[in-house]
């Protein structure tokens, strides 16, 4: 089945003071797939992640959700109830509250301010915290304060807040910065496991070996333009991308 577009990037230019973060850059994002975004620092990646968030506004240019909402013309909040939730490099968890209770606080939010207010949740939604618990490895321990986790559980944590709400895109922002080997591996599988025809997942990462472990299409930034663009493999021997960011 072909896939369908979940982030549509046109001719997209933004400006900073007469910096140009962004320049001309197309992309094309889709349901189904994991998409790493890589490039040296000031490539434009967060830039990026910012004008799709409603975070700032481009110079020109559209930035499309399904092809139809032009995401240029809203909020972050409105971005958000969209179903596109992000996901930046420090972990943002409530560390007095255990685990359960933050996936709880989430699926709150997630599902608007009246379902706030009420003091228990439905049984489908204590199934679906239990499903998004399994799912991100910390099922065992619940009750376990926030504060008390690793990093990297911490970080599954805050993925797992983001999956309760059913956003369609996922925008994780360095997800393996500062993670051991072990996590960052068992980062990679969850990751992998979030794929899904209804869900677009996009990475930003400098660390090589998870990117191509996770990745369906990695897209390469440089100056604020796509510098290449295709498989782990074809960007590892990309002569330009070589020498640019990769070396030798």
């Amino acid at each position: 089945m072909k896939q369908l577009t979940a982030i549509y990037v046109d001719g997209l230019h933004v400006n900073f003071s007469g910096f140009a973060a962004i320049t001309n850059l197309t992309m094309d994002i889709r349901y189904g797939e994991v998409r790493a975004i890589i490039g040296p620092n000031g490539a434009g990646k967060t830039t990026l992640l910012d004008v799709i968030t409603g975070k700032t506004r481009p110079t020109s240019g559209e930035v499309y959700l399904n092809k139809t909402i032009d995401l240029s013309r809203h909020d972050e909040a409105s971005i958000s109830r969209y179903g596109i939730s992000r996901k930046f490099q420090k972990p943002s968890i409530f560390d007095a509250l255990n685990i359960e209770q933050n996936l709880e606080l989430a699926i709150r939010r997630g599902r608007g301010y009246m379902d706030m207010l009420r003091s228990s949740l439905s049984s489908e939604q204590h199934r679906q915290i239990g499903d998004v618990m399994e799912l991100i490895g910390l099922a065992e321990f619940p009750g376990q304060l926030a504060g008390t986790l690793s990093h990297g559980q911490k970080q599954w944590l805050e993925i797992g807040m983001m999956l309760v709400a059913n956003p369609q895109v996922l925008l994780l922002d360095e997800p393996v910065a500062g993670m051991s080997d072990h996590e960052t591996q068992r980062t990679a599988e969850l990751i992998t496991r979030l794929k899904s025809p209804e869900r677009a997942v996009v990475v930003i990462e400098h660390d090589m070996d998870f990117v191509g472990q996770v990745a369906d299409l990695v897209t390469v930034l440089h100056e604020g333009h796509v510098l290449g663009e295709g498989s782990m493999d074809k960007i590892r021997n990309d002569p330009r991308v070589i020498q640019v960011y990769l070396g030798r």
